[in-house]
């Protein structure tokens, strides 16, 4: 079944604003760290040895440990994961980023659990590399927008997600084995969408290359078309300039898309291809 087949199947099924819960999730876990320290580890934790002997809600709530413990860390991080995640799914689609999300947070309990059964060691992943993912898609999808870094530094966000590639390949390098698989769990949805699901990004870059055209094409028509002014009726030769009160209108009769202000839109003579470009 291809992608948009599924997304036209399963996408009355995509969940909305999926980062308001993420966010909510955060807040709970934030809340849980300030007020009740351990309880986290100890219950809510992404632990195998804990999960194999029936505590499964693991599987979830594994997501609720915050960014930072830091309160204002926390905020402004929830912040720009919020900025961030919001602006990929107005991209891509509420279905696609769904997607993305679940890809991600699943390459978690999938990794942890490889570790866990081969190599006997407890990985206490928890979802914060999805604000690594977020940024590297967020990159690859507009590389040229520019993105205000803790909302003061202004950095185009194909050199901030450069920057954290270089970073990633250092902790690759450098890491310990535990380091080393949760860079792995992040790059697991930015590999598979970027490399595989291609669709959500190229109908971005589709709508961003016609977008700049049709920009392009409005930046151009007053300078070469009717020296300055963005309107011209057809048969008087009056612009905007000569009278900020006109008001023009296009004729769907007439060949070329020619427009007519208000005192010849029902009087001109109707032009059809190969007549005089003017009607007087």
């Amino acid at each position: 079944m291809s992608l948009d087949k599924l997304e036209r199947k399963l996408g009355r099924f995509a969940i909305r604003n999926l980062m308001i819960y993420l966010i909510i999730l955060y807040v709970g876990g934030f809340a849980l760290v300030y007020f009740r320290p351990g309880f986290y580890e100890m219950y809510l934790s992404l632990d195998w040895s804990m999960i194999f002997k029936g505590q499964v809600w693991r599987l979830v709530t594994y997501i609720m440990y915050p960014p930072s413990t830091s309160v204002l860390w926390f905020l402004l991080e929830c912040f720009i994961f919020w900025s961030l995640g919001s602006s990929l799914e107005k991209m891509w689609g509420t279905f696609y980023f769904n997607l993305y999300v679940f890809i991600g947070l699943l390459a978690n309990v999938v990794i942890s659990f490889l570790v866990y059964t081969i190599g006997h060691m407890n990985l206490y992943f928890t979802a914060s590399n999805l604000y690594i993912s977020f940024l590297l898609a967020f990159a690859m999808t507009v590389p040229e927008m520019r993105f205000y870094l803790y909302m003061i530094i202004p950095v185009k966000a194909k050199y901030l997600g450069i920057f954290y590639l270089v970073i990633m390949g250092l902790e690759l390098v450098l890491g310990d084995w535990g380091l080393r698989f949760s860079v792995i769990a992040s790059l697991v949805n930015v590999a598979i969408f970027f490399l595989f699901l291609r669709k959500p990004i190229l109908r971005v870059k589709q709508f961003v290359r016609r977008r700049e055209f049709q920009q392009n094409i409005r930046a151009a028509e007053p300078t070469v078309k009717y020296g300055g002014a963005r309107h011209r009726c057809a048969v008087c030769g009056r612009t905007e300039l000569d009278d900020p009160n006109l008001e023009f209108r296009y004729c769907s009769k007439c060949a070329g898309g020619r427009e007519y202000c208000l005192d010849h839109l029902y009087t001109h003579v109707h032009v059809t291809a190969g007549q005089p470009e003017e009607q007087r």
